[in-house]
């Protein structure tokens, strides 16, 4: 429904009252009458989308400009149909409010050289219809004009500005998530199925291709089942060749018990614009005739398809055989992963071809329950089937980019986001198989649309948006584009368990430049600058601060951002800040955080308002740095107690104490063993050896990360840890997803916010420790830096968030670019291994290399802490070993399976006993 040829837009088929007296120009840059009806049309049909789905008409707010930050902030921009990308929309106004904007013209971007980026543009946006949280619409202005993290358009052929979209998404210096160019190859139906059958052995229709001058990409390769190209070299005097090939097709065992074939064109500039003609199998002239008479219509690199109409499956449904049409959203996801975010449905005739925008949407579970399939099980398996079968498909479409140049794929920061793959439901070897027809990307997110917007009444809740990882992955691709080539400074290296911080930032493009106290430190080696410096003497940390800042001004580093996720050095660092300039937490709130007792003491005398207060989570202790403090401590904190490290790291020297006498011991214990840095290195021991007594609080333990910026809560990730080998408190095992009740993690996640803000601590990532009792949640500590051991590397995993590039970028003033409601991908239990307990099975069935080679095939989740074997009275965990699962349950087995078999399981190290917690 597009206007025909006449280049102009439907009118009169978007029922609906709305205000007509908008301001749709863009000031400077007039429209032509026939871009002006396009620009009308698509903003009436976002209103008839949004009156459809229950939401509010958009308000005009252009008369005043909105003003920003340009290059600071995220710019999620997408130029195409409004019904097209409602879904998209909509959950963009949701995880990144205000963020997400529609273009309804070409003429309200524009396109700018990029300074030292040679054949780069920014793309910088003057007006568009904003997205916010409850799908609320603004019609918007932006002086200046706001400049674009993420590129989404419509870039096909046909009526409107499909081709004004292509040249603008071409060779930006942003993220783009399509180009004409890969449109091109997507939607070339012969290359796609040769791609989805020989790279992702996804099963397609049987067909004949008769090629006029086939692309590069179809030449050559192997031959693929069911897939016959044959190569022309003429467009006229080829009927005796497409007799023969026809008839063998038709009479060919590919076909199997088919009784219909399509005859289609294939190729970028036919798509969506000529209808497919249906045959008997039976009628060779006819066939054959009807090819003939496309062949005419050829260019080079486009062909003629003969393909199979698969039959529907025959179930026992009653009334006439039905045809379901399925069509799946897939998105590419944090390590260009596929996952499938949706599944839409058509039911319909099963003597005809099923097609978009002429059936209903359904979801997999109704259609085939019309189809006369209810049963659970068996529906799952076809779940599962077209999961496979969606996502291997997007592989394939990846695997084919990356082996494409820049200029290939119409610029440095294209890539393909996200797929919509259309399957007819068939039988094949007696099993119920998704047949992958062609990919679909903007009719099927429609569909989704069109399903989802079911649930607009008051009814039953839909579940989540297919959109959301098509979202969350043009946030963090966002992230990428605004930090490119931010310079920044870490302070302090930290040992092999950061190791991922270097190779993190060279995929990101950072420019590093590192403090550090060993001349040695591997690390040294991979930093724009290192700068030696002695960071141990944090007595003298102002000192310090003043002198790196020299150093720093001396070697004329620009930089963005300082910060340091090294204990040790987080006061330095702030301190360092304030001397540079740069964002950062106060010094006085660190110098808080970082000593354990002034942490609890202070938050105990934090009463509000506002309510609940951050005292109801602190717990009573006692700071002791002598034996007559300790004396005291015993007749003002409740026994049993914690005695631990007031500026400790990695649970070393943290005890259970029973009694005063205990106490006594354990503090004259550290107090000899324990006196300076170069007895334990890396667990804070150069802040000096001073301890702490707290009350001993009965519960299970949890580890909150949080992101702050503003002072505003933006993700937060809840973990479960086993119980520990009291009287010891090293970690033992540990979940994520939390298992708890979404009220009690709500209730973990505030109270370590609450604990945050009382301290003062309202900009970076932070790892607050908690345990819940009967009563609510109590703090154990706060780090305030990115939680340790394997905790980045199970958020990036799970969640697609990665907490080393959020603390980079509020380092640099940027909120970071994150999901409001970022959703698991599934579930990871960890075990730890110690050297006292496990060096047997380390040294032979669980060396390092093996565990690497599990690793590398995907049978478990290696965190390596510690470089060496060393056993030691004082020990940190040598390594974390996880195994994943759709499941706790199931996670939680395949690792105590794991467990027992590499001999990390024992009668002095009962694993099973760890993860008890966690069933």
């Amino acid at each position: 429904p597009r206007g025909g040829g006449s280049g102009l837009p439907p009118t009169g088929c978007l029922p609906g009252s709305w205000r007509q007296d908008v301001g749709l120009d863009c000031k400077g840059f007039p429209e032509g009458a026939e871009a002006r009806a396009w620009t009308v049309y698509y903003y009436s049909l976002l209103q008839s989308c949004l009156q459809q789905a229950g939401l509010p008409e958009t308000q005009d707010r252009s008369q005043v400009p909105r003003t920003g930050c340009p290059g600071a902030e995220v710019t999620l921009c997408i130029l195409g149909s409004p019904s097209t990308f409602l879904s998209v929309l909509l959950e963009g106004g949701v995880q990144s409010p205000g963020n997400m904007l529609l273009c309804l013209s070409p003429a309200w971007l524009m396109k700018v050289p990029a300074p030292g980026q040679p054949g780069e543009a920014a793309l910088l946006v003057s007006k568009a219809v904003s997205f916010h949280p409850g799908g609320m619409t603004f019609l918007d202005d932006f002086v200046p004009p706001r400049r674009a993290t993420y590129f989404l358009a419509g870039v096909g052929q046909g009526p409107g500005w499909g081709r004004e979209a292509a040249e603008l998404a071409r060779d930006l210096t942003c993220p783009t998530g399509a180009s004409a160019e890969l449109a091109r190859l997507l939607e070339d139906r012969l290359l796609t199925r040769r791609l989805l059958a020989q790279q992702g052995g996804v099963a397609v229709p049987a067909t004949l291709a008769l090629t006029y001058k086939p692309p590069g990409l179809l030449r050559g390769g192997d031959a693929s089942p069911g897939l016959r190209l044959v190569e022309l070299s003429g467009k006229e005097g080829q009927e005796t060749l497409v007799k023969e090939e026809v008839g063998a097709f038709l009479r060919s065992e590919a076909l199997g018990d088919v009784l219909q074939v399509a005859v289609k064109l294939s190729g970028w500039r036919w798509r969506g614009r000529q209808a497919l003609r249906l045959h008997q199998r039976a009628e060779l002239d006819a066939v054959v005739d009807t090819v003939l008479a496309l062949l005419e219509k050829l260019e080079e690199e486009e062909s003629v398809l003969v393909e199979a109409v698969c039959p529907p499956p025959r179930l026992p449904s009653p009334g006439p055989e039905l045809a379901v049409r399925i069509c799946a959203v897939v998105c590419r996801t944090q390590g260009d992963r596929p996952l499938l975010s949706k599944v839409v449905c058509g039911v319909g005739r099963g003597d005809r071809p099923l097609r978009h925008q002429n059936s209903l949407p359904w979801t997999l579970e109704v259609a085939l329950a019309q189809c006369g399939l209810g049963e659970a099980t068996q529906v799952a398996v076809v779940r599962q089937r077209i999961k496979a079968a969606a996502e291997a498909a997007l592989a394939a479409v990846l695997a084919l980019e990356a082996g494409l140049s820049a200029e290939q794929r119409g610029g440095r920061w294209a890539h393909t986001d996200f797929l919509g793959v259309d399957f007819a439901l068939t039988v094949a070897g007696r099993a119920l198989t998704p047949v992958a027809l062609e990919l679909n990307g903007g009719l099927c997110l429609e569909a989704c649309s069109a399903l989802e917007g079911l649930w607009a009444a008051p009814g039953p809740a839909a579940d989540a948006a297919a959109a959301a990882p098509l979202v969350e992955t043009m946030l963090r691709r966002s992230a990428r584009c605004l930090m490119e080539g931010k310079q920044l400074l870490v302070v302090g290296a930290g040992g092999v368990s950061k190791k991922f911080v270097w190779e993190a930032a060279r995929d990101y493009g950072l420019k590093l430049h590192l403090v550090e106290s060993d001349p040695n430190h591997f690390a040294s080696q991979l930093v724009q600058t290192f700068i030696h410096f002695d960071l141990t003497e944090h007595q003298r940390d102002e000192e310090n601060a003043r002198l790196l800042a020299e150093l720093v001004r001396a070697r004329g580093l620009q930089l963005d951002g300082c910060f340091s996720y090294w204990d040790d050095c987080l006061v330095l660092t702030a301190l360092l800040c304030q001397e540079l300039g740069l964002p950062c937490n106060p010094p006085a709130a660190m110098r808080l955080a970082k000593q354990k007792s002034c942490t609890q003491l202070h938050l105990l005398h934090c009463h509000g308002p506002p309510w609940p207060a951050p005292s109801l989570h602190a717990v009573p202790c006692c700071p002791l740095e002598s034996e007559a403090d300790v004396a005291r401590a015993v007749h003002q904190v409740p026994l049993p107690g914690v005695m631990k490290l007031e500026f400790g790291a990695g649970a070393v020297g943290v005890r259970l104490v029973e009694d005063a006498p205990q106490c006594h011991e354990h503090f004259s214990r550290i107090a000899r063993d324990l006196q300076g840095e170069a007895d334990h290195p890396g667990i804070g021991l150069g802040w000096g050896n001073a301890m702490l007594l707290m009350e001993f609080v009965e519960g299970t333990e949890h580890d909150v990360d949080l992101v702050l910026f503003g002072g505003r809560l933006l993700a937060a990730f809840v973990s479960d840890n086993g119980p520990t080998r009291l009287p010891g408190f090293t970690e033992t095992a540990a979940c994520m997803p939390t298992g708890l009740a979404p009220e009690q993690e709500a209730q973990m996640v505030q109270a370590a916010f609450r604990c945050c803000l009382g301290c003062g601590l309202l900009d970076g990532v932070f790892n607050v420790e908690l345990k819940l009792t009967g009563a609510g949640p109590r703090l154990i500590e706060i780090n305030p830096r990115m939680g340790g051991f394997y905790l980045r590397d199970w958020i990036l995993e799970l969640y697609g968030v990665d907490l080393l590039l959020a603390a980079a970028m509020v380092a640099c003033g940027l909120r970071p670019a994150l999901p409001t409601h970022p959703r698991a991908r599934g579930h990871l239990v960890g075990v730890m291994c110690l050297v006292s307990q496990h060096l047997q099975a380390l040294s032979s069935t669980a060396s390092r290399e093996t565990l690497q080679a599990l690793h590398d095939r995907g049978l478990l989740r290696l965190n390596l802490l510690e470089e060496a074997l060393v056993p030691g009275e004082y020990e940190e965990p040598y390594c974390s070993v996880a195994c994943a699962g759709p499941s706790p349950t199931e996670a939680r087995l395949r690792l105590l399976g794991l467990c027992q078999g590499l001999g990390i399981d024992g009668p002095n190290y009962p694993v099973a006993h760890f993860l008890s917690h966690f069933k």
